[in-house]
């Protein structure tokens, strides 16, 4: 039977790790895509395949791609897309430290780890700023259709598009601003979770509304917090059906519908930007036919 990875569609852990990895001179693509094909896949964890790794072993994935770096007035979005991605969740950080250096000795010297970000769930599901995460996610079955490929054909059917960004926040000066601000830059009440309908046009709720596409743009959000001392963020990561919806609602982030910037990038700015595809899983394993053949 063929099934999504679990923790696409599972609540979040309290506890995770997210790792991006590069294709190294070199490598031995088949032999390294060979090795993925037989390992087990981790329970709690998602795997996902880059567009560099596609292409290295001659194979294409429609629909995959690196996303592109866009600019707005004043704001960024790069595009740092790697060869291959991991979330490794659980309870116990210890226990994915040994997951991390497990992954780590089976991709061997075909790929060079790029970021490991350790991550948590804070306050029951909220950004570091004290605001809820995902409100808008769809639920049971139309997260699962949201998030998850059909009638595409074996080694793509039940696989989902993630888009993966690690955002970081500048706290101090988000805190400056007045509850009042705070909650017009997001686009609700930080106390009660309700949209604000007098919040401004620049209000991320507003710009990032996946209804207010044509078509509509919904995401399946599995997003955490980072941070220690001295840096603090988000690691932004949506599963899809297709990198499509995303890709809108970034757009009109930065402006390119309107010329109105998302009133996050006021205090947050995002480091990396990257796709994957996550294939399905196979009794266990990763479903990797389409870069077998």
């Amino acid at each position: 039977m063929v099934h999504p990875q679990d923790a696409i569609l599972a609540p979040l852990p309290p506890a995770g790790r997210f790792l991006s990895f590069g294709l190294r001179a070199g490598a031995d693509a088949p032999g390294l895509v060979a090795r993925l094909a037989h390992a087990r896949v981790v329970d709690g964890s998602v795997i996902g395949i880059g567009a560099p790794l596609v292409a290295a072993v001659g194979a294409t994935l429609e629909g995959l791609r690196a996303p592109q770096a866009l600019t707005g007035s004043g704001v960024r979005v790069p595009s740092t897309q790697g060869a291959l991605w991991a979330f490794l969740g659980g309870v116990d950080e210890g226990v994915l430290v040994h997951e991390a250096r497990a992954l780590l000795e089976l991709v061997g010297d075909d790929l060079v780890l790029e970021e490991d970000i350790a991550s948590f769930v804070y306050e029951g599901g909220r950004d570091l700023t004290g605001y809820e995460d995902g409100t808008e996610n769809p639920v049971a079955e139309r997260a699962r259709e949201t998030a998850l490929v059909t009638s595409r054909g074996p080694g793509i059917d039940g696989g989902s598009f993630v888009s993966v960004q690690r955002w970081v926040h500048d706290l101090a000066r988000f805190e400056r601003k007045t509850p009042a601000e705070r909650d017009h830059i997001v686009g609700r009440s930080r106390a009660t979770n309700e949209e604000l309908d007098e919040a401004p046009p620049s209000a991320h709720v507003k710009r990032a509304a996946q209804e207010s596409f044509d078509p509509p743009s919904f995401l399946v959000r599995r997003s955490m917090p980072f941070g220690d001392a001295r840096e603090q963020g988000l690691v932004f990561v949506a599963y899809a059906s297709s990198l499509d919806p995303f890709e809108r609602i970034l757009r009109r982030m930065v402006g390119h519908d309107d010329g109105i910037v998302d009133g996050l990038f006021s205090f947050s700015r995002p480091v990396t930007s990257a796709a994957y595809f996550c294939p399905p899983l196979v009794r266990g394993h990763l479903d990797l036919t389409t870069l077998l053949r």
